[in-house]
């Protein structure tokens, strides 16, 4: 039987190979047409490409073309340009990094999908260098991405010199890979469903005197900057706006929006001078605005979000980021309920508080048996407003809550504030 099998799988693979054969030397109308398409079809794949390229090409072209005449700060007296397929900047020797890198951020990082890079290397279009590999590897800080290279992964070019050390700034981890990345999101969630582009300015807060990553086969000194800033315009829209946003090199633990500053404060700690070509009528406007809330697009799951109430909080009460501090313990939280919903499963209204469900810090439950407690509907009647709810405070998925008992648990803030 086993000789059996034996034979059949030679046979097998014999005819296997004859048909393969046949395939590939078929001479006849219908195998020499079936040859014709598929060499019809590499030769349009062929075209397609480079059509793209050429499409592609057109648009970073565009870009530059758009950044010189709206989207670059002022020139200072021996400061140069450096121009990149999708973004331009000028560099700071003194702290071997760019002193800002401007770029637009298009609808095509909505589909780009290139693969990461992770290959970092000197720019060799900075006169007198950048910092190297050896400057921050085992540093404790991360590479940190001014032009953030998934605005780019639409373009191989373009992806490639974003990581160029002419656009890595020190981050300590905590930043960039937490609330800088939040940021980074923020913006791409505006383009992807305004489907706007939008001007950015990113860069480091660089002054006398900042500390250096000290490694002792550091070939550079590279600062180790303070603050970061990005800075944002929507020109194209009815309505052009601008905002900014002022983050520390270390743990942010704020929502993205609570960061939010107008474009003059970030020109005056810098001195910089943002989107100098524009009209001073419209500059002056757009540099004084500070509007989250104007940033979010239909279909944007952020939609609606509040930015928590600044602590510290009158009379020992606490905003929504500090709930989870008083994990165990009876304390009054306070925030704006952004959307409340009912569930039947869990027989409860869950009111959201500054963030939409399910990205919110903190949660107050109303279990159905407690309804009657209340002489208002609380699914209807708390929506946008600012309360504090007072009970013991407890986690569930990570999420701090407070289970409210009856209204008398429930303030309203900008009540309590005006009370003497």
């Amino acid at each position: 039987m086993k000789s059996v099998r034996s034979a059949i799988a030679v046979f097998l693979c014999l005819a296997a190979g004859h048909a393969e054969a046949q395939i590939k030397d078929d001479d006849t109308p219908l195998g020499n047409h079936l040859q014709k398409l598929e060499k019809q079809l590499g030769d349009l794949d062929a075209q397609r490409k480079t059509q793209v390229q050429r499409i592609d090409s057109a648009k970073l072209a565009i870009i530059r073309r758009d950044l010189m005449a709206r989207g670059l700060p002022a020139l200072k007296e021996g400061e140069e340009l450096v121009i990149h397929p999708g973004h331009i900047l000028v560099y700071d020797q003194k702290h071997k990094q760019a002193k800002w890198v401007a770029h637009i951020a298009t609808p095509d990082l909505i589909t780009g999908n290139l693969a990461r890079i992770d290959s970092f290397l000197p720019d060799p279009l900075v006169k007198g260098g950048t910092a190297v590999t050896t400057d921050y590897w085992y540093s404790g800080y991360d590479r940190g991405h001014l032009v953030p290279s998934a605005d780019m992964r639409w373009n191989q070019d373009a992806l490639a010199a974003t990581y160029l050390y002419s656009n890595i700034s020190p981050q300590k981890p905590e930043l960039n890979r937490e609330s800088w990345a939040e940021l980074e999101d923020w913006l791409r969630r505006y383009v992807n469903f305004s489907k706007q582009r939008v001007f950015v300015v990113t860069g480091p807060v660089l002054r006398d005197g900042l500390p250096i990553m000290e490694k002792p086969n550091r070939q550079n000194d590279v600062s180790i900057p303070e603050l970061f800033y990005k800075v944002i315009v929507d020109l194209d829209s009815d309505s052009p706006k601008g905002i900014a946003f002022l983050q520390s090199n270390g743990k942010n633990e704020y929502p993205t929006i609570s960061y939010a500053v107008p474009i003059d404060s970030v020109e005056k700690i810098t001195g910089i001078d943002f989107f100098a070509s524009l009209d001073d009528k419209l500059e002056n406007v757009i540099e004084a605005m500070r509007e989250p809330k104007e940033w979010y697009a239909e279909g944007d799951p952020f939609f609606g979000e509040a930015e928590p109430l600044k602590a510290p909080l009158p009379k020992g009460m606490f905003n929504t980021v500090q709930a989870k501090y008083h994990i165990g313990k009876t304390a009054t939280i306070c925030g704006t309920v952004v959307s409340t919903r009912k569930t039947v499963k869990a027989q409860a209204i869950y009111l959201n508080f500054d963030r939409m469900h399910p990205y919110q810090d903190f949660y107050a439950t109303i279990w159905s048996y407690n309804g009657p407690n209340f002489s208002y509907d609380p699914e209807t009647y708390l929506v946008n407003r600012r309360v504090c709810v007072t009970g013991k405070l407890t986690m569930y998925d990570d999420i701090p809550r407070i289970s409210i008992n009856n209204e008398k648990e429930i303030t309203f803030y900008d009540e309590v504030v005006k009370k003497p």
